[in-house]
């Protein structure tokens, strides 16, 4: 089979089109032959070995961390899934490898696509839903009737975490460009804010819960809008000691990440401001409730109207990068 992998780390690294082998599954697991894959900045971020401290792959590695496909093969411990099952997900960090036409993958990881989506639409939900469940049930640990503000939440991320955040009874705040107003209140946004003419600095104050799509030039400004004991998570600015402790992170690591992080947390702690920064675990049940808020809600994911194969693996990466897209870029692979 072909499958696009990284040989080297590099500041410019790029996928070389390998012939390897389909892989052959465990009890456990099912084969999957990968029809849709899509383009996220983490794969940057792997591929310029950024997250070595986090996860460093033995090369040549496989690339892609997000999918949709049909099942082809059932291993014989698994129960809930059969042959031809159309299915997506978020393929587990230590087991990426979605730039390729197959791949084995555990069935507690992947999920039935959402009734209302096509593979290619359902490619686009895994990473930014399931970002949005863990941090606002697992890490922030919200509370109905309170609020939420997301800056730059009118992206791919806020068209997932927006219902996810209505659905657990929260009132979303969102600011984004003037083009994306309509569109992101219409997924249930509660108040907009134009970035263009607007500084939601200025403007808002005593925010229970952030989340930051931004990094660290927005870091202040994301500070000053939250009471004290509010909760800050960061999809972006970088892990702290907290992180390196929940993810029990090996003792020498945990000393990399708490230096890293000291910067953002001593500026939290003197506003008596929790922050907290993630890294999204793949997970299929949460998968299956993605799926419920998906099709209760209607939500259809933004996907980029330029086609790409996984010969232009390398083309599509770049162009994600670009700030042109109009969506998630989405490789064609089978």
């Amino acid at each position: 089979m072909k499958a696009a992998q990284l040989k080297k780390y590099e500041k410019n690294f790029k996928l070389q089109i390998n012939e390897i082998n389909i892989p052959e599954i465990n009890d456990d697991e099912v084969l999957v032959a990968i029809k849709y894959s899509a383009v996220n900045p983490l794969d940057s971020l792997i591929g310029t070995g950024n997250i070595k401290l986090i996860q460093n792959y033995k090369l040549p590695q496989t690339m892609g961390n997000e999918i949709s496909g049909v099942i082809k093969k059932v291993g014989k411990n698994v129960s809930q899934f059969k042959l031809e099952d159309e299915i997506y997900g978020r393929l587990p960090l230590n087991n990426i490898g979605g730039f390729a036409e197959y791949i084995a993958v555990k069935a507690s990881e992947i999920a039935l696509i959402p009734k209302t989506l096509k593979l290619k639409e359902a490619v686009a939900a895994p990473l930014t839903g399931l970002t949005a469940i863990q941090g606002m049930i697992e890490i922030l640990k919200v509370k109905s009737g309170r609020t939420i503000l997301i800056p730059g939440g009118s992206g791919s991320f806020g068209q997932m975490a927006i219902p996810v955040a209505k659905s657990l009874g929260l009132k979303v705040i969102v600011t984004g460009s003037p083009e994306a107003k309509e569109r992101t209140l219409k997924a249930g946004a509660d108040q907009y804010l134009n970035f263009k003419t607007e500084n939601y600095w200025e403007l808002l104050s005593n925010i229970d819960y952030l989340i930051d799509t931004r990094g660290p030039s927005e870091f202040e400004h994301e500070l000053s809008v939250l009471q004290q004991g509010g909760k800050m998570l960061s999809l972006i600015t970088g892990p702290n000691k907290k992180f390196a402790l929940t993810n029990k992170i090996p003792f020498w690591k945990r000393i990399l990440f708490s230096a890293a992080g000291k910067k953002y947390d001593k500026q939290a702690a003197e506003k008596n401001i929790e922050y907290n920064f993630i890294f999204v675990k793949s997970d299929g049940q949460q998968l299956n409730e993605l799926s419920k808020i998906i099709d209760d809600n209607h939500i259809v994911p933004a996907i980029d109207p330029t086609v790409f194969t996984l010969d232009q693996v390398n083309e599509a990466i770049a162009y994600g990068k670009s700030g042109k897209t109009q969506g998630k870029v989405v490789i064609t692979v089978q």
